[in-house]
C-alpha cells in the first residue's frame, strides 16, 4: 500500500548504550509563526550553575515553538520577588517577562520558583513552586516553559510530552522514547529485525508496536514503566497497524489471517477479536476518532488508495478523501475537527490537512517522502518522518504550515515517529 515507506530490513535483541549516546535527536528550527509574542526569561537568581541549566532549556522550548520572540536578557539577572521594571522591559520590547530562583534544599533537592509578569498589565500572571532533583532540571525545565506557553496562547504546552520513533544504524533498530526536544533519549526495544508503527496508549503508559523479530510482523504491547511485553496478536499471516482506542482497552489491528488485509478489533490482552468489515480490497492503517465511535482507514477497494470512515457500531464504510489519486494514513487531530494525511502531490509524498467540517484540504510540507504523521497533544504541531540527503529524519510542521522544524540523528536514520499524550 505504501509504496513510497522506507522498510529496513536486518534480527536478535542487543544492548546498545554506545549507540544510544551518540542517538540523540538535534532540532533546527526552519520556520516560525509569521506574528510572534514577545517574551523574556531573565537569568534566574540562587543556584548558578543549576539555574543557568534550566533556564536554556526554558528559553530553548519557547524559541523552538516558533510562537515566541525571544527578547535579549543580557545583565538582567532577576527572581521571582523582584518588582520588574514593566516600563523598561516594555522599551526592550518584552510583552511578558519571567523571573525565578533556585535554591538547595537541606534533603540535596532544589526548588524552583517562578513568576510570570505581563509588562502590558504590569502585573503577575503566573507562578510555580517546583521541588525536584539534581536529575529532574530538563523536565522542571519543561514544566515552567509548559505554564508560561499556557498562559500565553491559551492552549496547554507540550513541552513535557514524549515521543516514539525508531532509529536504525548499522543494522540495528531500536524503538526509542525521548522527551519532545529530542533529548533524554532511552531505548525501549533493540533488535536486528525491523519495528515499526509504535502507537501510544491513551495514557501514555504503554506503546503498541509491530516487530519483525519473529520473522514475521506481530503486534505487541509494551509497558513502559516495567519494560514487560506481551503479544497482542499473531495470528496466521500478517498482524500490523495497532490502534488503541480512546479508553485504551481495544486495540484496532490490520489482519491478514483469513485472505486480504482487513480490520479488526481485540483486547489489549489479544483475547475477543472481531472483524470490522469485508472488503475485496486491502483496508489497513486503522486510527480511532477521539470519541471512538468511528475508524478511519486507508483502502484500495476504490481503485486507488484513499481514505475512509467506518463506524465502530456497524455500518458502511463512507469514503473520505476525492482530491488526488493517493492519499494514506490518517490520523485525527485530538479534538477531532482536523484529518492529517499523506498525499501523493505532482510525484511527492507530503503531509496533507483536511477540515474535516469544511473538507477544505491543505498541503503543509515542501518535502518529498513523508510518511506517518503524528499529532501534538495540544493539536498544534504534526510530526513526521521524510527523507534528506538520502537520510531518515523526522520533522515538525504546524496545522497552518508556518512553524518548522526538523529533527536527526547523526549517522542514522529515524522512522516511524508517534507523539505521546499529555502526562497524567
Amino acid at each position: 500500500m505504501k509504496t513510497h515507506c522506507f522498510r529496513w530490513l536486518a534480527g536478535g535483541l542487543l544492548g546498545c548504550a554506545a549507540f544510544l549516546a551518540q542517538a540523540q535527536l538535534a532540532i533546527e528550527i526552519t520556520g516560525a509563526g509569521a506574528q510572534r509574542l514577545p517574551v523574556a526569561v531573565a537569568d534566574f537568581g540562587g543556584e548558578r550553575v543549576v539555574s543557568q541549566a534550566l533556564v536554556s532549556v526554558v528559553r530553548s522550548d519557547l524559541e523552538r515553538s516558533g510562537l515566541f520572540n525571544m527578547i535579549d536578557t543580557t545583565g538582567a539577572l532577576l527572581d521571582e520577588n523582584s518588582v520588574p521594571n514593566h516600563a523598561e522591559w516594555r522599551g526592550r520590547g518584552a510583552d511578558a517577562l519571567a523571573a525565578g530562583s533556585v535554591s538547595a534544599t537541606p534533603d540535596g533537592r532544589y526548588e524552583t520558583r517562578f513568576r510570570l509578569h505581563d509588562t502590558q498589565k504590569q502585573a503577575a500572571i503566573a507562578g510555580q513552586a517546583l521541588s525536584h532533583g539534581a536529575n529532574q532540571i530538563r523536565t522542571t525545565a519543561h514544566r515552567i516553559a509548559d505554564t508560561i506557553y499556557e498562559k500565553l496562547t491559551g492552549e496547554r504546552g507540550i513541552f513535557s510530552t514524549r515521543i516514539a520513533y525508531v532509529v536504525k544504524s548499522a543494522g540495528r533498530y531500536e524503538l526509542q522514547i525521548a522527551d519532545a526536544d529530542g533529548n533524554g533519549a532511552q531505548a525501549a526495544l533493540a533488535s536486528r529485525e525491523p519495528i515499526i508503527s509504535p502507537a501510544w496508549s491513551p495514557d501514555g503508559g504503554k506503546l503498541a508496536y509491530v516487530s519483525f523479530e519473529a520473522k514475521k510482523p506481530v503486534v505487541y504491547v509494551h509497558d513502559l514503566a516495567t519494560g514487560r511485553r506481551h503479544v497482542a496478536a499473531n495470528f496466521k499471516g500478517s498482524n500490523s497497524a495497532p490502534a488503541w482506542s480512546p479508553d485504551g482497552k481495544k486495540l484496532a489491528v490490520v489482519l491478514t489471517k483469513d485472505g486480504g488485509s482487513q480490520i479488526y478489533l481485540i483486547n489489549v490482552d489479544g483475547s475477543g477479536i472481531t472483524r470490522l468489515a469485508s472488503s475485496h480490497g486491502i483496508d489497513t492503517e486503522p486510527q480511532f476518532s477521539p470519541d471512538g465511535e468511528f475508524i478511519y482507514f486507508t483502502s484500495d477497494r476504490g481503485g486507488s488508495p484513499q481514505i475512509y470512515r467506518l463506524p465502530v457500531a456497524g455500518d458502511a464504510a463512507q469514503r473520505v478523501t476525492f482530491e488526488g489519486s493517493y492519499n494514506v494514513t490518517p490520523r485525527l487531530s485530538p479534538d477531532g475537527k482536523l484529518l492529517a494525511f499523506i498525499t501523493r502531490d505532482g510525484g511527492r509524498f507530503r503531509v496533507a490537512v483536511m477540515d474535516l467540517a469544511a473538507r477544505q484540504t491543505q498541503i503543509l510540507t515542501d518535502t518529498a517522502k513523508d510518511e506517518s504523521p503524528s499529532f501534538a497533544p495540544n493539536g498544534r504541531m504534526i510530526l513526521f518522518a521524510t527523507e534528506v540527503g538520502g537520510r531518515g529524519v523526522l520533522a515538525a510542521v504546524s496545522t497552518d504550515g508556518r512553524v518548522k522544524q526538523r529533527l536527526s540523528v547523526q549517522a542514522a536514520d529515524v522512522r516511524e515517529p508517534a507523539w505521546g499524550p499529555f502526562n497524567k
